[in-house]
């Protein structure tokens, strides 16, 4: 099976299996500022492609919707296209139209033309250390299974740092291919609210034949580490024959790793 990823920036990535298409977490703003409740977010680089440029998706998978690091302006227009948008049971009563809202290990089916489906579960994320959900609120990941035979399941973090949930994903799903949501972002606190180096490493860890795709590592101002400082500490601690860093607006296959 081979699954082609092209990242758009940021959390941003078409994910392409068996003649489905997905979407992470929608953000095509040019760069600029967000006031948020309680912090300000500044976006340094546009996105590599635009929405239009995109085209249609089979579904939107949408770590969260009240962060606009994870969902823009033009990411909510793009919602309002897609076939259906896969998040939070919080998320999807706050945006209403085709949201659909899942809780951690709830399961659905994408179905297509050509025979084939994908079943599509969702799974725990922290968004940051324990204690920090009333301020960041729900997020969830994603795993991404195909029926054809032969294939193995897409995990997609989400905003979430390493702890048990994503420890519990590894448990049960045998991931080909892992993109952790991995910039260590920190705004408040002296704490990182999304994976950091060592997060990563304890992923890569945890999946130990996985390819790992890191995304959401660049072109924000609160993040405090780059998809550079992945490939050293990877490099160093002899992972990095498991690293894939995606150049932006370039579609790469990519090919699991045997089990």
């Amino acid at each position: 099976m081979t699954v082609t990823i092209t990242l758009i920036g940021g959390p941003t990535a078409l994910i392409e299996i068996d003649g489905f298409r997905l979407l992470t977490d929608p953000t095509f703003d040019e760069p600029g500022a967000y006031q948020l409740p309680h912090v300000k977010l500044e976006k340094l680089v546009g996105p590599a492609l635009s929405a239009d440029a995109i085209g249609d998706v089979d579904a939107v998978l949408l770590s969260h919707d009240q962060h606009s690091d994870n969902l823009d302006n033009s990411g909510r227009n793009f919602l309002k296209s897609a076939k259906r948008v896969l998040t939070t049971e919080a998320g999807a009563k706050r945006l209403g139209g085709k949201a659909e809202g899942f809780a951690p290990w709830e399961v659905t089916e994408l179905t297509g033309n050509n025979g084939h489906s994908l079943t599509v579960t969702a799974t725990p994320a922290r968004h940051g250390p324990a204690g920090i959900e009333p301020l960041s609120g729900d997020v969830i990941g994603f795993v991404v299974t195909s029926n054809k035979p032969g294939s193995r399941p897409v995990y997609i973090s989400g905003d979430t740092t390493w702890f048990d949930g994503v420890a519990e994903v590894a448990r049960r799903f045998k991931a080909g291919v892992v993109l952790p949501f991995a910039g260590a972002a920190q705004t408040r606190g002296p704490f990182h609210l999304t994976m950091d180096t060592n997060d990563t490493i304890e992923t890569a860890r945890a999946f130990p034949d996985a390819v790992i795709v890191p995304v959401h590592t660049d072109g924000w101002k609160h993040f405090r580490q780059s998809a550079q400082d992945l490939r050293a500490t990877f490099d160093t601690l002899g992972f990095g024959s498991r690293l894939r860093i995606l150049e932006p607006g370039v579609a790469t296959a990519i090919e699991p790793r045997t089990a």
